[in-house]
């Protein structure tokens, strides 16, 4: 025997070297499952705070791991597989132990799978019960650690672990059961995060909280064993209360996640310049602020570098009695009278008035075109400034005349704005809010009034700036617009900072709107409803206009600073003015009727007057003494009332004019009927 012992050791290692080699066959053999899990999208935060995630296709919550605490991990490991990173994907020790403890209680105690076993199982979803299925995994388990490695296979357990329900993977459970990323646990959420992957629907803490419980205990009094963790850490551990419900994933600017995720052509992350913290104070702020059945959308953005910091699209994107899941930031509005400084800052820049200048607010027709304040009352002869800060009609339609319409619609253009004209013909209107623009193309516009009139592109997208575009109007233009807008009283109890800013409401009482901005932000307001109806009441200084400067208030405790005038500034009174800026000339001036002149009271143009004899008259403006004219015929002189009796034909056409003491001239035309 000892003769032939030489021969049988090598027959011995000839079998092991046959056998080995057929094993590493076999494993080289082994057709593995996709190693390309997906994970579903998720929209990301200027700090990485999760805005918003996504299920993947099949509706099941599965997230890319990202940072895990590194003690979740050794915990892991110490309960599941301690001799994970030493073994080639299964544990022989391991399997003895659960067979010769098997067979001792009649039933299995232990499993005896490795990590790199259980994700065989999770990659195929194969079952443990039978032992083909128990040969596959050893099987993929082999031939994963010859393909991949630990850290990798590692990776490929966090993604996939089962949580319970439509939880898969350690992230989406701490999202959803610890409400926190899983980057920094306390031993007794570890110890739970461990444990439920054993059982996961009968150990789900939303359902079964006294089930977990026991299965964190047994976690954590095996750590003690090993010696992964102290029996002081244990007691204290224990103190800490299961979690009993399943939380809602984040859901930050839900309308804007779910715009970029669209548009992000598959990618699973989106990055934005959101300030999560902003956005979260922004969200809770339109919930107080909107009034019942109205949405309200804010938006925050950096003119100094295009990012947007913050996008409410609705107070409450699940609250469909206000169509909460219509993104407002978007949506097509009449901007009401937040447009006229545009035109006051064109015509700033094309030398046809300055602030001080003189302008008329008087019953004006353009054509065909007669417009009203709001309040139907006019206020004569006023500067620019104070019809930018009363937000006259009638002056910044005359400034629109002789700017022409078009002027305003391609400024705004040029500044992104995707503004639109019904019939596509820019009409005088259009200085009043007649057309659509989004709050976003508004703000937008606004950033380039904030920017001295250097347009920029505004961005949620991290590293998407571009380089700005040509000015609209100069600097020196676009600074007295905003210095009127920044003298612009506050709404009450709103701090008296400078805050440049303007309000609207369009036609209707449809929307209410406040845009403004400092030497950094700029913020706009609507308020309104989705869809479309009229809100009696609503004006933008009164329901926009608060939230304006309370969404300033959360940016900061001071206002930024609004720029210095720029050096060639004219600032100066009326009467220092040049000639030519002292009061505004309409196109038409030549041939306008004087400010201050004669105008007929009554009868007004184109009335029918009943008379039976004398018709009574009334001058309103010029100089008396006057005289009144009947179809060219003088019928009174010299009169030096404001009212008179004329003698009249009894009926048929009647053109009457006045005359005062200064040559000046009104007309009325009118129909005499007996």
């Amino acid at each position: 025997m000892r003769r032939h012992a030489p021969l049988i050791l090598a027959a011995a290692l000839f079998a092991a070297a046959l056998a080995r080699d057929a094993t590493d066959l076999w494993v080289a053999r082994t057709e593995l499952p996709p190693l390309a899990i997906e994970t579903g999208a998720e929209v990301v935060a200027r700090d990485g705070t999760l805005l918003r995630a996504f299920t993947v296709a099949d509706g099941r919550w599965r997230l890319d791991p990202g940072a895990v605490d590194p003690a979740f991990v050794e915990m892991l490991i110490g309960y599941e597989d301690k001799r994970f990173r030493s073994h080639s994907g299964v544990d022989p020790r391991a399997l003895i132990r659960a067979g010769i403890q098997a067979v001792l209680n009649g039933k299995i105690v232990s499993g005896g799978s490795t990590l790199t076993m259980q994700v065989a199982r999770l990659l195929e979803n194969s079952g443990t019960g039978r032992l083909g299925g128990k040969l596959r995994q050893i099987r993929v388990a082999l031939a994963l650690e010859r393909r991949l490695s630990k850290d990798e296979i590692l990776a490929l357990y966090l993604r996939l672990a089962p949580y319970g329900g439509n939880l898969e993977g350690v992230r989406a459970a701490s999202l959803a059961y610890l409400g926190k990323e899983p980057r920094r646990l306390t031993p007794a959420e570890a110890a739970l995060l461990v444990a439920l992957p054993q059982s996961p629907e009968t150990r789900r803490p939303d359902r079964f909280p006294s089930v977990a419980a026991e299965a964190r205990s047994r976690v954590l009094a095996r750590l003690v064993t090993e010696g992964f963790l102290t029996d002081d850490r244990r007691r204290a551990a224990l103190t800490e209360p299961v979690p009993t419900a399943r939380r809602d994933f984040p859901a930050l600017s839900p309308h804007l996640a779910q715009r970029l995720r669209g548009a992000s052509g598959g990618g699973q992350r989106v990055e934005t310049t959101i300030d999560a913290r902003l956005q979260r104070r922004l969200e809770a702020l339109a919930a107080r602020s909107a009034p019942a059945r109205l949405s309200l959308a804010i938006l925050v953005a950096d003119h100094r570098t295009g990012e947007i910091l913050a996008s409410v699209g609705s107070p409450d994107w699940t609250d469909d009695r206000r169509a909460g899941f219509i993104d407002m930031t978007r949506a097509l509005r009449s901007p009401g009278s937040t447009l006229k400084p545009f035109v006051y800052a064109l015509a700033f820049d094309e030398g046809l008035a300055h602030p001080e200048t003189l302008i008329e607010d008087r019953p004006t027709a353009f054509g065909t075109y007669a417009p009203q304040n709001f309040d139907r009352s006019f206020r004569g002869t006023v500067t620019m400034r104070e019809a930018l800060h009363l937000s006259l009609n009638i002056p910044v339609v005359s400034l629109t005349e002789a700017l022409g319409p078009a002027r305003l619609t391609a400024t705004l253009r040029r500044a992104g704005a995707d503004i639109v004209i019904p019939g596509g013909q820019p009409g005088l209107a259009v200085a009043l809010g007649g057309a659509g623009i989004t709050l976003e193309d508004l703000v937008q516009s606004y950033a380039a009034l904030a920017r001295l009139g250097e347009p920029v592109r505004l961005s949620p997208l991290r590293g998407a700036s571009q380089p700005p575009g040509p000015r609209l109007f100069r600097p020196e233009a676009a600074w007295l617009t905003a210095d009127i807008l920044a003298g612009l009283p506050p709404p009450p109890n709103a701090p008296a900072d400078r805050l440049a800013y303007k309000t609207g409401t369009s036609y209707g009482h449809r929307d209410a709107w406040a845009v403004g901005f400092d030497g950094r932000h700029v913020v706009g307001v609507w308020m309104g409803r989705a869809d479309g109806a009229s809100v009696p009441g609503a004006f933008g200084g009164d329901l926009a206009a608060p939230v304006l400067f309370e969404t300033f208030a959360r940016l900061g405790p001071t206002l930024e600073p609004l720029p210095s005038p720029p050096p060639a500034t004219l600032i100066l009174s009326n009467a220092r003015l040049p000639q030519p800026l002292q009061r505004f000339r309409p196109r038409d001036a030549l041939f306008a009727a004087a400010p201050d002149g004669p105008e007929v009271a009554f009868p007004p143009d184109g009335a029918e007057v009943e008379t039976t004899g004398a018709l009574v008259v009334k001058v309103r403006g010029g100089t008396p003494p006057f005289t009144w004219l009947a179809n060219g015929t003088p019928v009174s002189v010299a009169g030096r009332a404001r009212e008179a009796a004329l003698p009249t034909p009894s009926k048929g056409y009647l053109t009457l004019s006045v005359i005062d003491a200064k040559g000046r001239s009104a007309t009325s035309s009118v129909t005499l009927r007996p």
